[in-house]
């Protein structure tokens, strides 16, 4: 792997593939019906790939994953704004994720690789394991039970730079709150529709479900970047008063 010239990795097709666990060929294909953007083309005619071909692989495999058809995924694809940032593509990816029905694998350790686009030492299986990503089928390695649903964001967390036990913090503080939120949210959908027959009961949740669920994704994403802006703000702000009582005491 290279970079550019603005420091953005540049992988070659083959790299490409295997940070997305596909093959060369699922590259080409995508790449061939327009879904990824062409490469910037480098020395020796060699075109280089960089995070945004990455992220919008992603989420091309992702919807694939959730039973789209290709058709269905260029008319969705059509319809995103051009200049999404890697960052804002892997968010729009968490959405499509968030829909995946609740479903358990049993992969082998080469199949669990693959899927996750690289190698995994031991010690990655037994973070994905404390995650509650997989288990041990048999308690030999030979093969394990994968949380469909969770497994690409087990492999991603295995690359930030926290601690299992602050992952695992994190973990339960958000599902203890989504699980209160879920509740409260029920109650006053339930208190609304108290008067009314069964059917439109199930109609109404049928059709509440996917608002309030993207309410909640909104909110969380704003709610979580005020909080970010506020401590990188505080951080700098810390900061400069620590220059200045340096250069006053120099």
């Amino acid at each position: 792997m290279t970079t550019t010239d603005t420091g953005e990795p540049a992988l070659t097709i083959d790299e490409l593939a295997a940070r997305a666990g596909v093959t060369v060929r699922t590259v080409r294909f995508y790449s061939g019906r327009g879904l990824l953007p062409p490469p910037e083309i480098g020395p020796r005619r060699v075109g280089r790939y960089g995070r945004d071909h990455l992220a919008r692989l992603a989420l091309i495999e992702e919807m694939q994953h959730q039973g789209m058809t290709l058709a269905a995924i260029e008319r969705h694809l059509r319809q995103l704004p051009p200049d999404l940032s890697p960052h804002d593509l892997a968010v729009h990816r968490a959405v499509v994720a968030s829909w995946a029905p609740e479903s358990v694998e049993t992969l082998s350790r080469r199949e669990l690789e693959r899927r996750a686009g690289r190698p995994l030492t031991d010690e990655d299986v037994e973070r994905l394991a404390a995650m509650n990503v997989l288990a041990p089928e048999n308690g030999d390695g030979a093969a394990y039970r994968v949380d469909a649903g969770l497994f690409r964001l087990g492999v991603r967390l295995l690359d930030v730079p926290l601690s299992e036990e602050t992952i695992l913090a994190a973990r339960t503080a958000l599902i203890e709150h989504a699980r209160a939120a879920a509740r409260e949210l029920s109650g006053l959908l339930r208190d609304a529709v108290a008067e009314r027959d069964a059917q439109d009961v199930k109609s109404l949740s049928a059709h509440m479900h996917p608002l309030v669920v993207q309410a909640l994704l909104t909110t969380f994403q704003r709610s979580l970047k005020e909080e970010l802006r506020e401590w990188v703000d505080t951080a700098r702000t810390e900061e400069g008063s620590f220059e200045d009582e340096d250069a006053s005491s120099a």
